[in-house]
């Protein structure tokens, strides 16, 4: 007897862990990007190498795949939230308890190894590493301006979601995905340039994706309009590439990429995570659960936040202590040990930090949320599960 396939899980499910495989790729971007292109761009490299060296310079890119994972998953935790007690009290208390304690003691470590000015540290405390040039002050550390704007959406989204339908919900989510576009052009075309790729009311866009998102898998979406719509973003995201290129859609350096440049790249991230939730349910599930993105999803908080620190303490070591193994333009494989020492000592660090010290905080979020089903229900979690909580839920 002929076999009946089976049935394709739920798109949305309490626990989903091939998003946690979306995490490790955003982080693994990043950490790429910090390790190679974003050090020593200046060196010039041929052959492999070279090309290699260009290929990480996209690693920013893991940034916007982290805002339309968090607007999705934080989206989709407050609308399945809505109407049940203590609505705001638990959320905030639950994102304090996996958000704070890492982030500040990030900030202790800054300020103890004498990695940041106290001023940026004062404003970062109060995320607001993102705009302290409106403040006069250095951003002294790259990683915390996209935790400072996730941080601004968790504070201010939970209103919104509450004091709407979902049918206005979707309205403010695509406002702010036209708005947002057209506010960079017009300071753009103002000689503004400062802060379009960072400010929060810039950059806002790419959580309202992922948040349009969460609500159409909610509302209207079959597992057929979610495979159209997955098509759709994709094709449209590349065809508006390829046509936008030679109006400079690929750089910020034009009015047309520095306004739409990041709407196309949402558009693709979008896709990109819907693809992934319709694999991941589906018999070749197994293509986006890959055990090493998911572990580097499980850390990639920490793995985020302490990345940088780790490769700028492995950099004064070798000044003081092993300047022969300091990188240098004809020698790409000390660039290549870098990489695999420092990180591979941030991913070990990480990974401590989460499992016996991040945990301890975590495992009080029960008490806030009826105990362990209510812990299930937060959506994505594998094995607890943002940029990583900058990326995680």
């Amino acid at each position: 007897m002929k076999a009946i396939p089976a049935k394709p899980d739920p798109l949305i499910r309490p626990v989903m862990p091939e998003l946690d495989s979306i995490r490790g790729l955003a982080i693994t971007a990043v950490l790429l990007l910090h390790g190679f292109y974003w050090q020593y761009s200046s060196f010039h490299f041929n052959g492999a190498a070279g090309l290699f060296m260009n290929v990480t310079q996209a690693g920013w890119l893991g940034v916007n795949l982290f805002f339309v994972l968090s607007g999705f998953l934080i989206t989709g935790i407050l609308v399945d939230s809505k109407q049940k007690p203590h609505y705001f009290s638990r959320f905030y208390t639950r994102r304090a308890l996996r958000i704070l304690p890492a982030y500040y003691l990030l900030l202790i470590l800054l300020a103890v190894l004498h990695q940041a000015s106290a001023s940026f540290l004062g404003l970062s405390f109060f995320y607001l590493a993102n705009v302290t040039s409106l403040f006069g002050v250095a951003a002294d550390y790259g990683p915390l301006w996209s935790l400072a704007v996730e941080e601004h959406y968790y504070i201010l989204w939970p209103a919104v979601v509450y004091k709407v339908t979902l049918k206005y919900l979707a309205i403010v989510t695509i406002g702010l995905c036209v708005l947002i576009p057209a506010l960079r052009a017009i300071f753009f075309r103002l000689g503004y340039t400062a802060g379009l790729g960072w400010y929060t009311w810039f950059v806002a866009d790419g959580l309202a994706t992922g948040s349009l998102l969460a609500i159409f898998l909610r509302t209207w979406a079959s597992r057929r309009k979610a495979t159209i719509l997955c098509g759709t973003l994709l094709v449209a995201g590349s065809v508006s590439a390829f046509i936008g290129r030679p109006f400079g859609i690929l750089t910020r350096e034009r009015l047309v990429g520095a306004a739409f440049q990041g709407t196309i790249i949402d558009l693709l991230f979008a896709g990109f995570l819907l693809l992934v939730l319709l694999l991941g349910t589906s018999a070749y599930r197994s293509y986006v659960n890959s055990p090493t993105l998911q572990f580097l999803g499980y850390i990639s908080y920490g793995l985020y936040l302490i990345h940088l620190l780790i490769f700028r303490l492995y950099d004064r070591l070798c000044r003081q202590l092993w300047p022969a193994l300091k990188p240098t333009p004809d020698r790409f494989s000390l660039i290549v040990l870098r990489f695999f020492l420092a990180a591979g000592a941030a991913v070990c660090l990480s990974y401590l930090s989460r499992k016996y010290y991040e945990e301890r905080f975590l495992k009080l979020k029960d008490r806030f949320a009826g105990g362990k089903v209510a812990e299930l229900t937060m959506a994505s979690r594998s094995k607890d599960g943002n940029l990583p909580e900058k990326a995680s839920a």
